[in-house]
């Protein structure tokens, strides 16, 4: 009796860590796999032993067998409910719920359609509470508002993004048709992904081309196609992600740094004090305005966010920064002085 107990209770044992190991549908694991991946949590068994051990269970559970082609794959439904997830308490629900809601975009598709059951599962959770707690309560008052115009984002195309998260991962080169911008066709490329970035409402993948050594960003949106290769993705020598962030790369920048000196009106440049536009920023009050240094990356969005103070800033220099924002006041008066003499002529020849 005793010896049953203990083989019933390690039968129990492999077929619960079998279940974890089986992956989502589309993607799959084989018998021999699950065999070398049991061994290393210490279940010694038999390649035979778990293609009898996938039979029964799959009498039980959602599973799936793809017979296409041998070795046959394994997995769980696409839409296989999880019982991963025992006693989930309100906090947990609202935790999971919140992550799928900010994170869904950053993390890898293969690992957001292997969470959807947990996912689900949250929400089901909070709608499941009769009554109002503070935790289900919570997202009705917690919201994330852009600090820009609010744009829709673009669509990306679900293959794209699955195969390309899964190559960054892996850390294997992809196959790309891309459009570039203004572009009414595709163009092929053999890239090496190395980071994604989301900035705003669009993301982007920052990848080498071919054996250039420099990267460039690519909108995911303007990916049309995308194929996993064999071959590694490498970095190029040196390469720092946070380092290219620092330098403003994916403000469209060339990497290059600014030390700006700029004079705001009191209302309008306030908030760096609480927000300061670098580490060395410094800031002298001079009554009514304040005198703000600070070392910047050299970029459009520096422009862009310039331009966006009207003439509640000042840019005192460098030189060529200031002689650009000049230019582009001028161009702007001239093109409001023109629309408003355009406005005036129609009005006189309506009374005409």
């Amino acid at each position: 009796m005793g010896r049953t107990r203990v083989t019933i209770r390690a039968t129990i044992l492999r077929h619960w860590q079998l279940l974890r190991l089986l992956p989502r549908y589309p993607q799959k694991i084989t018998a021999q796999e699950l065999k070398q991946a049991l061994a290393v949590h210490g279940f010694d068994t038999t390649e035979r032993t778990v293609q009898r051990d996938l039979m029964d269970l799959s009498s039980a559970f959602p599973l799936v067998v793809d017979e296409r082609a041998k070795p046959y794959g394994w997995s769980w439904q696409r839409e296989a409910r999880s019982f991963d997830l025992p006693g989930l308490s309100v906090a947990e629900a609202l935790t999971w719920v919140l992550a799928e809601q900010h994170l869904r975009s950053l993390l890898p598709a293969g690992i957001v359609e292997h969470l959807q059951p947990q996912f689900q599962a949250a929400r089901s959770r909070l709608s499941a509470e009769q009554q109002p707690t503070p935790a289900r309560s919570w997202l009705d008052k917690v919201r994330t508002v852009p600090p820009a115009q609010p744009l829709t984002p673009p669509q990306v195309a679900h293959e794209v993004q699955r195969t390309v998260s899964d190559a960054l991962m892996r850390e294997r080169q992809l196959d790309i048709s891309y459009r570039k911008k203004g572009s009414k066709s595709a163009e092929s490329y053999r890239i090496h992904p190395l980071a994604i970035i989301q900035r705003g409402w669009v993301i982007y993948l920052h990848a080498r081309i071919g054996d250039y050594p420099n990267a460039q960003n690519f909108a995911l949106h303007r990916v049309e196609a995308a194929t996993l290769r064999e071959e590694p993705a490498v970095a190029p020598p040196g390469y720092d992600l946070d380092a290219g962030i620092e330098r403003g790369i994916w403000a469209f920048g060339k990497g290059q740094l600014l030390q700006v000196a700029l004079r705001f009106s009191r209302e309008a440049g306030e908030h760096l004090l609480e927000t300061p536009l670098s580490t060395d920023q410094s800031v002298s009050d001079e009554g009514g305005t304040l005198l703000v240094h600070a070392t910047v990356a050299d970029t459009p969005q520096l422009r862009w966010w310039l331009l966006g103070f009207g003439d509640t800033v000042e840019v005192l220099s460098p030189t060529a920064l200031r002689r650009e924002m000049s230019d582009v006041a001028a161009r702007m008066a001239r093109k409001y002085a023109s629309g408003a003499m355009m406005d005036s002529s129609a009005a006189l020849a309506q009374r005409a």
